[in-house]
């Protein structure tokens, strides 16, 4: 079995890629609602600053809710990337 040389750099922007895959959707969620939340505050002039953070709260807790196992999944599959990997870096 060849080894191929892997660099912390590869390591990092896989990283970085999942951890964008994985939380780029929630923040789109939350920023969903809040666009939502704000048009309606203003087409009825209710100007409540509070009036936002349940429906964000929850439309967020649900989608973990339901995404949470793909989310979940990709992170453990980072993770037994580099924990496989890790006889590499040794060297």
């Amino acid at each position: 079995m060849e080894i191929v040389p892997v660099s912390v750099f590869d390591v990092l922007s896989g990283a970085v890629w999942t951890m964008l895959a994985v939380t780029l959707p929630v923040l789109l969620v939350a920023m969903g609602v809040g666009l939502l939340i704000g048009i309606l505050q203003t087409a009825t002039s209710i100007q409540e600053q509070t009036l936002i953070f349940i429906p964000k709260i929850l439309a967020v807790f649900l989608f973990i809710v339901f995404a949470g196992p793909w989310m979940s999944g990709r992170v453990l599959t980072m993770t037994r990337e580099i924990l496989g990997q890790l006889e590499r870096f040794i060297r």
